[in-house]
């Protein structure tokens, strides 16, 4: 061999050492960057908690720095639509709730994101009872006697909600022309701002999830008229179902939290992501945290997820057809 020959043969091996080097290195560098989760609500609501929870867990998991992102506002489509525009490397996820994908493609006349295409799911994380509350200082104990006062007060009944077209603004909307009753709607930027016009009574009742309103009701300033779906929420054994007092509107208002990342994320990543997010929800240390704050864990894979939104959005198409219900904010 020559002298030129075993030059160029020296080269290549260097090179063939460096690149496989940079390979090494890349996976660790990309470790070191932080993970983004980001919340479509303020702080102190049941999407922020839950977050806040998972990005403990994962930090404890080795996962390295998670950071929590609150960017409120359009009914957590603001957060979306962040979400949709960033890198697809993993490294960026959204944590949100079903709605965005099972009742806004139906209610919104335009929305700035394709439900089926723009987000990718890896995770179902928790499912959601949600629950009808009011003031403790208010005079009606269930949903039917809320009812009641509503046909004396007319003009008087009002609901305050995180996020318009709702799975809860809905059933509200259908359970209001069912009964004949008027149900003004308010929205707010957060569980948490709602929570203090619920509790000094400016608003009539407000609807959200189980988890927001728990330590209010724990301490309390709250009382629960009636929670969503077709079985009482194990954190709240003694509340009855809407179903139970003759109100089937809110059956499928039980909503679930999942992991979206942006269109275009590999789908090794999408895994690594998947699974880092199923294992911190089988932490009993996380489980007990989110069970205390009325969340349901779930811990399910992305399949799981895709499989909810095609069912529940056709649960949803005639109860948004009945009400003639159109978002648009």
């Amino acid at each position: 061999m020559s002298y030129a020959t075993r030059r160029t043969h020296l080269f290549k091996l260097l090179a063939l050492a460096g690149a496989a080097s940079l390979f090494a290195l890349g996976p660790a560098h990309a470790a070191d960057e932080p993970m983004h989760i980001i919340v479509g609500y303020a702080p102190g609501g049941a999407a922020d908690s839950l977050a806040r929870i998972y990005a403990e867990q994962l930090r404890q998991d080795g996962r390295g720095t998670v950071i929590v992102e609150n960017r409120p506002g359009a009914s957590a489509r603001l957060a979306l639509d962040y979400v949709k525009r960033s890198k697809p490397d993993g490294k960026t996820v959204f944590i949100g709730p079903s709605p965005l994908f099972t009742i806004f493609p139906l209610t919104y006349k335009k929305l700035s994101y394709d439900a089926d295409k723009d987000l990718v799911p890896a995770a179902v994380l928790t499912d959601v009872p949600t629950v009808v509350a009011a003031g403790v200082q208010q005079p009606y104990k269930n949903m039917k006697e809320y009812i009641d006062w509503a046909r004396r007060n007319p003009g008087g009944a009002s609901l305050g909600l995180a996020t318009i077209g709702s799975a809860g603004h809905l059933g509200t909307v259908a359970l209001g022309k069912a009964v004949g009753v008027s149900i003004t709607p308010a929205a707010y930027r957060g569980a948490s701002p709602m929570l203090v016009d619920v509790i000094s009574g400016n608003v009539s009742i407000g609807w959200d999830a189980v988890a927001s309103m728990m330590p209010l009701y724990k301490g309390g300033k709250l009382q629960f008229l009636g929670v969503s779906g077709t079985r009482r929420a194990k954190a709240l054994p003694d509340v009855p179902t809407m179903k139970e007092q003759g109100f089937s509107q809110y059956d499928y208002a039980t909503s679930w939290y999942g992991v979206f990342l942006p269109a275009g994320t590999q789908p090794d990543v999408v895994a690594q992501v998947e699974k880092m997010f199923i294992t911190a929800s089988g932490s009993a240390a996380t489980a007990a945290k989110l069970e205390a704050l009325g969340l349901e864990v779930v811990g399910k894979p992305g399949q799981e997820a895709r499989r909810r939104i095609v069912l529940e959005r056709a649960a949803w198409k005639p109860i948004v057809e009945a009400t003639g219900f159109v978002a648009e904010d």
